[in-house]
């Protein structure tokens, strides 16, 4: 199985194994893996030489053929309440803090490699828009025409969880579900990258996120998984980045 941060969280949950890919080394642009997953992104399950890719699909997938863990609410209901959830992350989310995360801090990794390394790495993303995407944020970094947009995209989905939360410990009124599953990678990174006034404006997000990262599979599946080196460069970066995203979250008068 390899898979990003919601599908580990998944796989604890239900104690399934995993071999993550290097990513920064390109192996999800070989050969071997480009068979399995065309895309050149990862997640990628495979299950006795069925393969499942995206990330939502997958871990619904683990859900259904590892049952003795639900993580789907029991009833048609619960899980109606919970798609819509896990949707949003298909439908943008996943790609916005992709952005952020390249603006901030990962564009400068590869400034730090060489014209002709950019180049080979940038030329084998299969996706035209990505690929414009990325070399916009490479070359501009906070002031690249994507930035505002991808950090704008989480707004109202933050408004939509202070409300959720209001009635409920949880997105779903059953409990602990696939949605926190989806969202646990990217609430931990969000605040990793200095978006903190996203959650300041939201004190039920801001709990439910910590009860998110406190739980057990959570810890295990993503926490432990952080790269040191990416957290260093979160950490060198954030400062620039807090004052920023606290003006534009809170606009003063």
């Amino acid at each position: 199985m390899r898979c990003k941060g919601s599908n580990s969280v998944g796989r604890k949950e239900t104690r399934l194994e995993w071999c993550p890919p290097h990513l920064r080394r390109g192996d999800a642009q070989q050969p071997e893996y480009l068979k399995l997953n065309p895309n050149a992104v990862v997640p990628t399950l495979v299950d006795n030489d069925r393969v499942i890719i995206e990330s939502t699909i997958i871990c619904e997938y683990i859900d259904d053929q590892w049952p003795d863990q639900p993580l789907k609410p029991r009833d048609s209901f619960g899980r109606a309440q919970m798609r819509p959830w896990t949707k949003q992350l298909d439908e943008g989310l996943h790609s916005a803090v992709g952005t952020l995360s390249f603006c901030v801090a990962f564009r400068h990794q590869w400034i730090a490699r060489s014209a002709e390394e950019r180049a080979k790495w940038l030329a084998n993303i299969p996706q035209l828009e990505r690929r414009q995407r990325l070399q916009s944020t490479l070359d501009l970094g906070l002031d690249s025409p994507f930035f505002m947009p991808a950090f704008e995209r989480y707004y109202k989905p933050f408004d939509d969880f202070e409300i959720a939360l209001d009635r409920s410990l949880w997105l779903v009124d059953e409990g602990f579900s696939l949605a926190e599953i989806g969202y646990a990678p990217y609430l931990a990174r969000l605040r990793h990258l200095g978006f903190g006034a996203l959650f300041d404006r939201h004190p039920r997000v801001s709990q439910w996120s910590e009860r998110v990262a406190k739980r057990p599979s959570v810890e295990e599946g993503v926490e432990r998984w952080f790269n040191p080196k990416y957290l260093a460069l979160f950490e060198e970066k954030r400062p620039g980045v807090i004052s920023r995203m606290s003006r534009l979250v809170n606009p003063g008068p």
